[in-house]
């Protein structure tokens, strides 16, 4: 702990029956309680905590990853429930303003670089429990545009279209099953946040499409200018696979075929970037 937290009134210090290399820091400031656990971290720790890179183990503990200060915040402040949050005693001087009841690990650098993913980590990181019921309701998507996504697995990708859809008040974003995991490492990292605030739904998306009565446009190469499109008050913005666009049995299904202008002689946009473009166009319609 750093000093000035040790020296507090507020503390009181106990060692722990049952264990004795572990010490337990029970602290009350400004009527808010923290645990704060000063331990060695174990081989079982230090292996859930690595294996959570892998989907399978995600879902077989309900938990994922969450590093760096701003976004272990984000989380905390959001209707995501943090199990836990393991932090270096540098981090920990930037985690005293949670605002419940939550337990801090206290780890060493050395411990940290055994968890972390990342190669330049901010010595925070949080376990999260993955969303439970999350289930899309079809009827809350009308008034308003979603983003459905047809099989992007770039995580990278996936991360900045999350964080894009917040900046432009997109609440949903609907992906195939085969999209990549929202939850996977390198998605959460991406999204510096907006995944706290973002809802993610995985559906089978040819029926979902056939079935929908919203008006539903489709990226495509060819298709009408995005900016000769009406997008009305509505809809569902239809993204494709970095390589392979948007599957031949969905492009069947959609109202209207909508492309980019191209002027230079790129073969194609990077997804990410179009969903950017989307989300931009549709938002300067609402306010003009």
């Amino acid at each position: 702990m750093t000093k000035d937290w040790c020296s507090s009134k507020y503390f009181a210090e106990r060692q722990d029956s049952k264990n004795k290399s572990k010490n337990v820091i029970l602290a009350i400031k400004n009527n808010l309680f923290f645990i704060f656990i000063n331990s060695m971290l174990s081989k079982a720790q230090i292996s859930l905590i690595t294996s959570l890179q892998n989907k399978k183990f995600r879902l077989q503990h309900q938990v994922f990853v969450v590093e760096g200060i701003k976004s272990v915040l984000e989380f905390v402040n959001s209707s995501y429930k943090v199990q836990k949050i393991y932090a270096t005693q540098q981090a920990l001087t930037k985690l005293d303003k949670i605002p419940h009841n939550i337990k801090l690990e206290d780890v060493t650098e050395a411990e940290f670089q055994k968890i972390t993913s990342l190669k330049n980590p901010q010595g925070a990181l949080a376990i999260v429990e993955l969303p439970q019921n999350n289930r899309l309701d079809f009827k809350a998507l009308g008034g308003k545009y979603s983003i459905v996504l047809d099989d992007i697995q770039d995580p990278g990708n996936l991360g900045t279209i999350i964080r894009t859809a917040e900046w432009f008040g997109i609440e949903d974003i609907i992906c195939s099953i085969g999209t990549v995991d929202a939850y996977n490492p390198k998605v959460v990292q991406a999204t510096m946040g907006s995944l706290s605030r973002v809802k993610i739904y995985y559906v089978d998306i040819e029926p979902f499409i056939q079935d929908t009565t919203l008006p539903t446009f489709g990226a495509l190469l060819n298709g009408q200018s995005i900016y000769e499109t009406n997008f009305g008050n509505e809809g569902l913005i239809i993204m494709g696979n970095e390589g392979n666009g948007i599957r031949s049995e969905l492009i069947s299904k959609i109202d209207k075929a909508i492309t980019i202008p191209r002027i230079g002689a790129a073969e194609s946009l990077n997804v990410a970037i179009a969903t950017t473009i989307f989300c931009s166009e549709i938002t300067r319609q609402k306010i003009t």
